[in-house]
């Protein structure tokens, strides 16, 4: 029975209902949609949902509702999708069987009364599994009807139930699907994890967010009225309407305060006002309540019988009246009871003594472990943990916080594992030894453990490995690094962690043995390895120390699976670092050992790193083809984040040899892929990639978008971060957007100009930074930052970064002939570019144009006619794929072309200039298309053309008269507007209006850019 102080009535919230309504009817056509009802508690939230869903049943629709619990949310993966489709089951009975037939044990991940859930796929691939199955099953499920699945108290929700939903907004396109959200808008502090989720989903057509903003003072007179069936009067109206500030609830609450005769009796603080209701109980209700508030946010009948030791019928009649009160409120099944708000619920656990929770907690937990069937199989593990943790038993605790760990593992709900390994790490020095060994072999087999030793569990050190791993894996790179830190210095007694001094070649690794045993080296090694990968991520070393110490950690011991993850990131070290020979031979190196050790997945690595060592090597289609054979394994246990880095490491090769569309195309799918496994770093890191590659082929605003994707990821490493920075940076710099690249180049210092810099990192920033410093006219910057990135030349296999790199650097020098603070080491500089070409490969056509052009610019820098090498860029860079090259060897040779004079090329280099025109138009290269408009000004050009364009002479071929070239050629010797007058004869002011107007008609923003636009174009003989 409704309680006499809630509102009969339902009161505003018309612009809200009619967002849902057409959300409904939209889903009615066929087209799903989303929405996420936001707003502080207490504000209306609910009952604007069960308004909607009143009179969507009414129209025909099936309600699926699911409600996220505030308390255990890490033990309780995919709590509200689970009560949802229990619901739904509930209702539509065979219906859903039907739908799920076959499915049933990778189903029951979500579902436990399916039946027994599939342990046989790893965790990555299970996971997306179960993400495309809950699609599936809800396209058949709305295939011929509208369904309206409702996920209440969103603010509450496990990590993975957000993924699970931010993969259904993505992965739904063809169902009579609604999906409709609340949560607690005050609830979002500045780190809560939903806020850049909700940012993310904000972006998604399909999805409409709805803030409810608080009652005005006529909402709160119609619920004022509505409650008491009369108008309130204005001294009620304020009182009430200024404490509530319009919250819905508030303004419940003190009318029931005023209709019980005591309206000044309530506090003004939020928890006496909560607690009010619930001690006007009778005593015995009160205790029924208070027992309910420990047992969390939903509490199942059977439960709650067993720790209150009433007999059915008496809870029963107790239940009523709490119901009858609006305390609480039964389940849409009957079969458990939560609090009618969540904030009553905080309230009245809040005011039980410490030793009245931990009691209770005990009672709870007691009751299902006597009973397991009290509670659903799904949450029998978290709820447990969390009854024994709260218990303040370690001894008990500790067992329930493993095997909830590994629940949540076989769920792949990654962050909540963590978080109940750290709990357990919490409890692992109260727990008697004995307890903690069988907990520890009970988390062996349920393989929770890492398989990182042959011999016996190491106890406390695996704990900490296991914690390690998941942490990681969510994402939670200082906790993890931290937890590795812990481990070796249990495992090696070193306090400082410190890796030894090991030269960066192999062979040379010669350090004192370790005191440790065949398990704990190998142990250690793992760890060190871990900790390679942490630091790397966080850009905190480049991992060369990490691994060295590995190294000495499993030398002279028998080959092992973590001996060829030592190995293999060696060679991946090589890669980075010292490319080469020495490289190739370590990585075939892994590939044979990892064959000997059984180390599948490692090994798909380690002959990944083969094959991109074969490409820059020379045998480019060996090492496509092995690179693909690897990419092409289907996705088993265990090799996700391999088979999917691998993803990205092919499709940067592509791009690195010019072939960008096959680039994007395995971008793309490597992403979707990484997207789809739940692996964040990797999807990012692959974007950034295909990002590269859509900005060579001139799809910039494609590239915007998936920048932007990457960057809203949670769980991103710097490393990654930094790696997208780049990529924006590029784009900006190709738009002319100096500013925006500034910015982005300033940003990322600690991965790319930190203390462990690579050069795959470093020479595209390095790239970036000459361009802008040549777009200001800092030449002298030009110079020292080629110097800093190429003072020995350009590393091995990292030429693809060099070529251009070098190109800006030559095309720099060309711009600033006949610019005074150019002249001196011009010689020096030009030299060190050739210096820097020699022994770098061209054996791929990107590499053979930019070398052209490179050759090309530093001709026109030293003053020579260049004419017959662009006219070789100009056929080299048409075969290739992306557009800027061409166009800007296109500009150059018309330059080339004007500068020698005489009609036939003056008509060539038109037609040269309208091809480049057209092309850096449609991409949108302001600085391309800027200095093409200059140049055709210059030279009298039409860019479109005409059907008649005659030649002007030579001597005009800039537009300027004699006089003008006359004072030009003082102005290019350094002379000032008097002594111009002097030589010339003429006034002071007339030669001031000279130099204007020669400015003007060369697009020169001063004397010393005029000066050397005559040089370059050769306007003088001499």
């Amino acid at each position: 029975m409704p309680s006499s102080h809630i509102s009969p009535v339902f009161v505003g919230r018309s612009v809200e209902l009619t967002a849902l309504g057409e959300a409904l009817s939209r889903a009615d056509a066929g087209e799903p949609g989303a929405l996420f009802v936001g707003g502080e508690a207490g504000v209306g939230k609910t009952r604007l949902v069960q308004e909607f869903l009143g009179r969507a049943d009414a129209g025909g629709a099936v309600v699926a509702l699911g409600g996220c619990v505030e308390t255990g949310a890490d033990a309780l993966p995919y709590h509200p999708v689970s009560t949802a489709l229990r619901s739904l089951r509930r209702r539509l009975g065979a219906e859903l069987d039907a739908a799920v037939a076959g499915q049933e044990g990778e189903l029951a991940r979500l579902l436990p009364e399916l039946g027994e859930m599939d342990r046989g796929q790893s965790e990555t691939d299970s996971r997306a599994r179960l993400f495309e199955l809950t699609v599936r099953l809800l396209e058949r499920l709305a295939a011929h009807r509208t369904l309206v699945l409702v996920l209440e108290d969103l603010h509450w929700a496990d990590r993975s139930t957000r993924e699970l939903l931010s993969y259904l907004l993505r992965a739904l396109t063809d169902s009579r699907l609604l999906i409709v959200t609340t949560y607690r808008s005050d609830d979002l502090h500045r780190r809560h994890p939903l806020r850049p989720a909700l940012a993310e989903y904000e972006r998604l057509r399909t999805v409409t967010r709805i803030e409810l903003p608080a009652f005005d003072r006529t909402e709160v007179r119609l619920q004022l009225a509505a409650i008491h069936g009369e108008d309130p009067t204005e001294q009620v109206l304020g009182r009430v309407f200024d404490r509530s500030e319009g919250n819905a609830f508030f303004v419940e609450e003190l009318a029931s305060s005023i209709q019980g005769g005591s309206p000044s009796g309530i506090s003004d603080s939020l928890r006496d006002l909560l607690l009010v209701r619930a001690e006007a109980l009778p005593h015995d209700v009160q205790r029924v309540v208070r027992i309910a508030a420990q047992g969390g946010s939903e509490v199942e009948f059977r439960l709650l019988a067993t720790v209150t030791g009433l007999a059915d019928d008496e809870l029963i009649e107790t239940l009523r009246t709490a119901v009858g009160a609006a305390v609480l409120q039964p389940s849409d099944e009957g079969e458990s009871f939560r609090f009618r708000h969540a904030l009553m619920r905080e309230a009245v656990a809040g005011d039980l003594l410490p030793g009245e929770r931990s009691r209770l907690s005990r009672r709870y937990a007691e009751a299902l472990e006597d009973d397991p069937t009290l509670v659903r199989s799904g949450e029998r593990a978290g709820r447990l943990a969390g009854y024994w943790f709260d218990a303040r038993d370690p001894a008990r605790a500790l067992p329930a916080m493993i095997a909830a760990a590994a629940v949540a593992r076989g769920r792949h709900a990654f962050a909540e594992q963590h978080q109940l390994l750290e709990r357990a790490l919490e409890l692992w020095d109260d727990t008697p030894e004995e307890l903690r060994h069988q907990a520890m072999r009970q988390g062996v087999d349920d393989g929770l453990w890492p398989a990182i030793s042959p011999d016996t569990p190491g106890d406390f050190v695996d704990l900490l490995a296991a914690i390690t791993l998941a942490a990681r894996l969510a994402g939670e790179r200082e906790r993890a690094l931290a937890i590795s830190k812990r481990a070796l210095r249990q495992l090696e007694g070193d306090p400082t962690i410190s890796a030894f001094p090991i030269p960066r070649v192999v062979g040379s690794a010669q350090v004192g043995d370790l005191p440790l045993g065949g398990g704990d080296a190998i142990r250690a090694a793992w760890f060190w390895i871990e900790r390679c990968q942490l630091m790397r991520d966080l850009c905190r070393s480049d991992g060369w120390d990490e691994i060295s110490h590995a190294q000495k950690l499993v030398r002279g011991l028998p080959p092992s699976v973590v001996h060829a993850h030592v190995l293999t990131h060696l060679a991946h070290w090589y890669i980075n670092h010292q490319p080469g020979p020495l490289a190739i031979e370590t990585a075939q190196q892994a590939v044979e050992l990892c064959r000997l050790t059984g180390a599948e997945v490692t090994g798909l690595a380690a002959r990944h790193i083969l094959a991109w060592l074969t490409i820059h090597a020379g045998d480019v289609e060996t090492g496509l083809e092995q690179a693909r054979e690897v990419c092409a394994r289907n996705l088993e246990p265990g090799n996700a984040q391999i088979l999917l880095r691998g993803y990205g490491n092919l499709s940067t090769a592509l791009h690195g040899i010019g072939r960008y569309a096959e680039a994007v195309e395995v971008a793309e799918e490597g992403s979707g892929l990484a997207d789809r496994h739940g692996l964040p770093d990797i999807a990012s890191f692959i974007d950034g990639n295909l990002a590269e590659s859509l900005t060579e082929l001139g799809r910039w605003d494609d590239a915007d978008d998936v920048l932007e994707r990457a960057g809203d990821r949670r769980g991103v490493s710097a490393r990654t971060q930094g790696q997208l920075a780049g990529q924006a940076a590029e784009l900006a710099l190709a738009r002319g957007a100096y500013d925006v690249a500034r910015r982005w180049l300033e940003g990322p210092d600690t991965w790319a100009t930190g203390s462990y810099p690579e050069p795959q990192n470093t020479l595209p920033m390095a790239r970036v930074a000459i361009a802008l410093a040549a777009a200001d006219g800092r030449i002298l910057d030009v110079r020292s930052r080629l110097e800093s990135a190429v003072g020995e030349g350009v590393a091995p296999g990292h030429h693809r970064y060099g070529w251009p790199l070098l190109y800006e650097a030559a095309a720099a020098e060309a711009r600033a002939r006949g610019l005074a603070v150019a002249e001196v080491g011009r010689e020096a500089a030009v030299e060190r570019i050739r210096e820097a070409m020699k022994g770098m490969p061209e054996f791929v056509p990107l590499w053979s144009a930019q070398a052209l052009m490179i050759q090309a610019e530093l001709l026109t820098a030293e003053g020579e006619d260049a004419t017959a090498r662009w006219t070789e860029a100009v056929a080299a860079t048409a075969q290739l794929e992306a557009p800027v090259l061409p166009a800007t060897a296109r500009l150059r040779l018309a330059e080339a072309l004007i500068t020698q004079g005489g009609t036939e090329a003056r008509d060539a280099a038109g037609e040269l200039l309208r091809q480049a025109d057209a092309a850096a138009r449609e991409l949108g290269a302001e600085p391309l298309a800027s200095e093409i408009t200059k140049l055709a000004g210059r030279a009298r050009i039409q860019l479109q053309p005409t059907d008649a364009e005659p030649a002007p002479p030579p001597v005009a071929a800039l537009g300027l008269t004699t006089r003008e070239r006359e004072v030009l050629r003082l102005v290019a010797a350094g002379r000032s507007n008097r002594r111009i007058a002097e030589e010339l004869f003429i006034s002071p002011k007339t030669a001031s209006v000279h130099v204007s107007n020669i400015l003007a008609k060369l697009g020169a923003s001063g004397r010393g850019e005029a000066a050397a636009i005559a040089h370059r174009l050769r306007v003088f003989d001499e």
